[in-house]
């Protein structure tokens, strides 16, 4: 688990093939990996990777083809930037949010103006994640706990402040570029929970209207 407070901006060192999937070397920069030993858990750009490796400048960690395939993880390369943060202690301050490093999806930076001193950035998530981002609710983008501004369909705001444009990759986002989106926790257990016995059939496909309705949770 994580917490979404990004503790340093990393860089891929180098991405190489092996057996079918990938092994990454990430630069760690100013993260403390003193207390980080093998098969730790630490979040890149919000994908919770295992260190298989210490170097001594970072780690080594494999990427599956699943990872590969469900986030923005494949448009990385060697110099790319990443945020970077340790798994979440028992003793760690939760100043973010409870983050899995699992990610639900890609979205796509929409967006960018300037807000006084902070940045405004609209972000088009997948449309199956919409349901999920709610107006003042929490959402991670690479790995950044943040709060949704304001909500239009698949699309959402942020404004994020000069202390987190400097301590995450959020200040080299453009219009165009991919982003790792990890919805609330809560939101998808609280789709599963209203799903009831339901839940226990095959390819449940969570909730619809037509659901909500049938078990009175609309009311005409």
């Amino acid at each position: 688990m994580f917490t979404g407070i990004i503790e340093a901006i990393g860089s891929i060192r180098a991405l190489n093939p092996k057996g079918g999937d990938v092994r990454v070397h990430v630069e760690t920069a100013k993260l403390d990996l003193s207390d980080v030993k093998l098969g730790d858990s630490i979040a890149v750009n919000g994908v919770c990777l295992t260190a298989v490796e210490l170097p001594g400048d970072g780690f080594w960690a494999d990427v599956s083809r699943e990872t590969l395939a469900c986030t923005a993880f494949v448009d990385l390369k060697a110099g790319s930037k990443v945020n970077l943060e340790k798994a979440l202690t028992p003793t760690s301050r939760l100043g973010g949010h409870l983050v899995s490093g699992h990610i639900d999806g890609v979205g796509e930076v929409i967006e960018r103006a300037d807000n006084a001193r902070a940045v405004q950035f609209k972000i088009r998530a997948p449309r199956e994640l919409a349901k999920y981002i709610a107006h003042k609710g929490s959402i991670t983008v690479d790995g950044t706990s943040l709060t949704v501004n304001a909500v239009n369909g698949a699309e959402f705001e942020l404004t994020i402040v000069p202390h987190t444009l400097a301590e995450t990759i959020m200040i080299d986002y453009r219009p165009g570029r991919l982003v790792n989106l990890e919805v609330d926790l809560l939101a998808r257990y609280l789709e599963r929970l209203l799903l009831g016995d339901k839940a226990a059939e095959p390819k449940a496909s969570g909730l619809t209207e037509s659901f909500l309705a049938e078990n009175g949770y609309l009311k005409n």
